[in-house]
C-alpha cells in the first residue's frame, strides 16, 4: 500500500464513515494547532478522544492520561508532540492492538516508525491530517 492509499484507509476509505481519533498532546488553548485541527475533525464527523494528562477536558471531551485509559480502542493515534515522543507512543499502543499511528507536520521519528511498520501499524509522518482530508474529501 503505497502512502497515498494509507492516508484515504486511515481517514476512513472512501465511504468517509465516522472513525475514532485518540490525539495525543491535544491542547485547551484555542490557539493551537492540535486545538484547530481536532475541532476540524470533530466537525468532520471524528470522535476525538484527547490524550492528555495535564488536562481535564477539551472540546467538549474528557481527555484521558494514556491510551490504555481509553473507553474505546481509536481508529487512528493522532500525535502532537515532539518526535522524541514517538517511540512511547508506539510501546503504547503494541500491548492494545492499535493498528494506525499518524504524526502531524513536523514530527518525523524512522525509528520509531520502523518499530512500528514491523508490528503491523501503519504509519503516516510529518503530515497534517487536517489538510489530507481537506486535500482527500474538499
Amino acid at each position: 500500500m503505497n502512502e497515498s492509499e494509507t492516508i484515504l484507509e486511515m481517514l476512513g476509505g472512501r465511504q468517509r464513515e465516522a472513525r475514532t481519533l485518540a490525539v495525543i498532546g491535544l491542547s485547551d488553548d484555542p490557539s493551537k494547532p492540535s486545538y484547530a485541527v481536532s475541532a476540524y475533525m470533530r466537525e468532520h464527523g471524528y470522535k476525538i478522544y484527547p490524550v492528555n494528562p495535564v488536562i481535564e477536558s477539551v472540546l467538549g471531551e474528557k481527555s484521558y492520561r494514556c491510551l490504555a485509559d481509553l473507553p474505546v480502542k481509536p481508529d487512528v493515534v493522532n500525535v502532537f508532540r515532539r518526535a522524541s515522543y514517538l517511540p512511547k507512543v508506539v510501546d503504547e499502543m503494541l500491548p492494545l492492538g492499535l493498528k494506525n499511528l499518524w504524526a502531524q507536520m513536523g514530527i518525523w521519528n524512522p525509528e520509531a516508525a520502523a518499530r512500528a511498520e514491523a508490528a503491523g501499524i501503519r504509519v503516516v509522518m510529518d503530515r497534517c491530517i487536517m489538510v489530507e482530508h481537506r486535500r482527500l474529501f474538499g
